[in-house]
């Protein structure tokens, strides 16, 4: 697996996730466009978002995949989060049934309970895959579906640049990033009992252009990828 380290171009100063996040939740609304994940879930063809009756929404974040989840018919979200920041702001906007401080490796939800396990924007923080997919497994009753939508490393290894914020001070702080490879991605799936359904890749636009003009250099590069996983044993 690449190491992250080795692409890095920025150098900030490096905190862990629920630290991160809790310094980011005030202006993470403000910073992640919908063109990384909520429009790579809009493009998927499986699974059929209006017949799932219960979702555990793992690194739930400010709520916005709850959100458009619920949008989209969902009947009930149970959402985990390790930042206790995100999670307050997931709570003000009141798409989940629970919210529950956690990690997404280890949630504490019950087994077996949900149709579909779904994750956004938080494997690069994770240093092994294979614990987040045994963990969505387990979560999965018969039948089940995870989708993970990813950073995607092409993009992390050609830009250099970690996930990251802007604190009150006007510091750039990294969060801690990882790079794992579609084959990573594959191989600790499989592992764990998931067989690819489906895959899209969004890469840098016209819309991307736009939000970022410095971002032009980047433009036709892969950004995000949605995964759609369904349980093959």
């Amino acid at each position: 697996m690449p190491n992250f380290a080795d692409f890095d171009t920025r150098h900030y100063r490096t905190v862990d996730v629920a630290t991160g996040y809790d310094g980011w939740s005030t202006t993470y609304e403000d910073s992640v466009l919908d063109a990384m994940d909520l429009a790579l879930l809009d493009g998927l063809t499986v699974p059929d978002w209006s017949s799932l009756t219960r979702v555990a929404d793992l690194g739930c974040g400010t709520g916005r995949t709850g959100s458009w989840l619920r949008g989209h018919g969902a009947d009930r979200v149970d959402g985990v989060d390790l930042s206790s920041g995100m999670l307050a702001l997931a709570d003000k906007r009141g798409a989940h049934d629970t919210l529950t401080r956690g990690d997404v490796r280890d949630t504490g939800l019950p087994g077996g309970a949900y149709d579909l396990v779904i994750a956004s924007l938080i494997d690069e923080h994770l240093p092994d895959l294979a614990p987040f997919y045994a963990e969505a497994r387990r979560l999965t009753g018969p039948g089940g579906t995870c989708v993970l939508v990813a950073y995607h490393p092409q993009f992390s290894m050609v830009s250099g640049m970690p996930t990251h914020y802007t604190d009150a001070s006007g510091e750039d702080i990294a969060i801690a990033t990882h790079v794992h490879l579609i084959s990573d991605h594959v191989r600790a799936a499989t592992a764990a009992g998931w067989t690819l359904a489906e895959m899209s890749e969004a890469t840098v636009d016209d819309t991307w252009v736009a939000a970022k003009p410095k971002w032009e250099r980047f433009r036709g590069h892969p950004i995000s990828a949605a995964f759609v996983w369904t349980a093959s044993r």
